[in-house]
């Protein structure tokens, strides 16, 4: 058996900040842990060590049209507009294109601290809409993508049945997604079998929204989870509280808890339109609030309040999803900073127990990321060696210690600070840059090249 030894001058464990350690690892995952360690050789030197953060909701394919809607329509541009411009993409979008692009935007999150994500996969079938003959066909293709960069893989194929509340019958725009119940339940078998070759990839389920599924639905495929993460889109947008609000009198979070078994296996993506009931709701039934800050901003859908909800004991956790940039980091810091607009106070998201605004976002983006995803995250005896190293020399970091560096690289840092990452104890990026950053970005370029070359 080999093993790798690493030693770090600091190193974030789940108790704290701990000094000169000394990791050694063995088969993908931390065999010891020694604290107050002398290095000795042979030990790999780094400074400043954290625990890989959870990427807790990605449509990979999206990345594929960052940059390419930021320009204004003939009327006021919305969530809505931007929609019909991804269903156009979705279009052109063939097996190896999905791959393609998935590649390239789990490299870029690995890049920038994420070692697991949560791909909310919800492209399925063909372009006309008919199933592949394989119907995990493009399931397989995020799984290929996910072993070419190394990242850890929880899939999350998405059930869609409907274009409206109420069940409206799908728009053409939709096609690709589509499934009834029963289909859907041959989807997740066959997604199962898609992901087995990676060893530590989980499967959950994820009923796109309230839109798109009907409360009986939903409550038909939960079974399907099996004990595992259940993830739904809810109340992003407040035209979906008004239809949600007309069709049964209910907002969409207040429907979903009175309606559902919502619990701790639950993440509940954006939840942006909440009212304090609802936000007390979720608390108590140890959801998980699934932030994706960047996109909600790029969208325009509005700033969910976390400073309550963080207060009484929510838990949340950070996600990528249309992957217009991809940075642990800006989610990070962009959560703190909507909070700062919205309430014209500074350190928003900090608190008594824990003053560091940077240590409190991290944490509770570990903890929650990784309930949402299935894993418990952090760097543990028996835990998969995930985890990342700082650029301790980058003047964003220098005379700083401990929870200073959290600090730094989420508010001051001006560009990636990210040095290092391993993955179940394989080192995948070296100063800051993955190892196979060439290959995967020209096939990416090429493929844009060709589907976008007539847009």
């Amino acid at each position: 058996m080999s093993r790798t030894r690493l030693w770090f001058h600091s190193l974030l464990l789940p108790e704290g900040w701990a000094d000169n350690v000394r990791l050694t690892l063995a088969d993908g995952r931390v065999e010891t842990i020694t604290r107050d360690a002398v290095a000795e050789a042979g030990d790999e030197h780094h400074e400043i060590g954290l625990p890989g953060l959870p990427n807790l909701h990605s449509h990979a394919f999206q990345h594929g049209i960052a940059g390419f809607t930021e320009q204004r329509g003939p009327s006021e541009d919305s969530f809505w507009t931007w929609r019909e411009a991804m269903y156009r993409f979705v279009d052109r979008m063939e097996p190896e294109d999905v791959e393609a692009i998935a590649a390239q935007a789990f490299l870029e999150m690995l890049e920038g601290g994420f070692t697991r994500v949560g791909e909310f996969h919800y492209v399925h079938h063909d372009t006309r809409g008919a199933a592949y003959g394989d119907i995990a066909e493009l399931a397989s293709r995020i799984a290929a993508a996910a072993s070419a960069t190394g990242i850890a893989l929880t899939l999350l194929p998405v059930f869609y049945a409907h274009a409206g509340f109420g069940g409206q019958p799908a728009v053409p725009g939709q096609r690709r997604f589509i499934n009834d119940v029963d289909r859907y339940g041959r989807l997740i078998d066959a997604s199962r079998r898609a992901v087995s070759p990676l060893p530590d990839a989980i499967v959950g389920i994820a009923p796109h929204s309230l839109r798109a599924a009907t409360p009986e639905e939903i409550a038909a495929i939960l079974p399907l989870a099996a004990d595992g993460p259940v993830h739904i889109h809810i109340a992003e947008q407040t035209k979906e509280v008004e239809d949600c609000l007309a069709w049964s009198g209910k907002r969409p979070v207040e429907l979903l808890l009175d309606r559902l078994p919502v619990d701790e296996h639950w993440c509940l993506v954006h939840a942006t339109h909440v009212t304090d009931a609802e936000v007390d709701g979720m608390i108590a039934r140890r959801a998980v609030a699934g932030l994706c800050p960047i996109t909600e901003a790029n969208l325009g859908d509005g700033i969910f309040p976390a400073r309550r909800f963080l207060d009484k004991g929510g838990r949340f956790g950070v996600g990528s999803d249309s992957n217009v940039l991809i940075d642990a980091a800006e989610e990070l810091r962009l959560l703190e900073y909507g909070q700062r607009l919205v309430l014209r106070s500074r350190n928003a998201l900090a608190s008594t127990s824990t003053p560091s605004t940077g240590r409190r976002l991290f944490d509770g983006a570990l903890a929650g990321g990784g309930q949402a995803l299935g894993v418990t995250s952090g760097i543990a005896v028996g835990a998969s060696a995930d985890f990342i190293s700082l650029q301790a020399d980058d003047n964003a970091l220098v005379h700083r210690r401990h929870d200073q560096w959290l600090d730094a690289w989420i508010f001051s840092g001006r560009h990636n600070l990210v040095d290092c990452v391993w993955r179940a104890g394989r080192k995948l990026v070296t100063n800051g840059r993955h190892v196979q950053r060439e290959v995967i970005g020209q096939r990416y370029r090429q493929t844009l090249a060709r589907m976008l070359q007539d847009a």
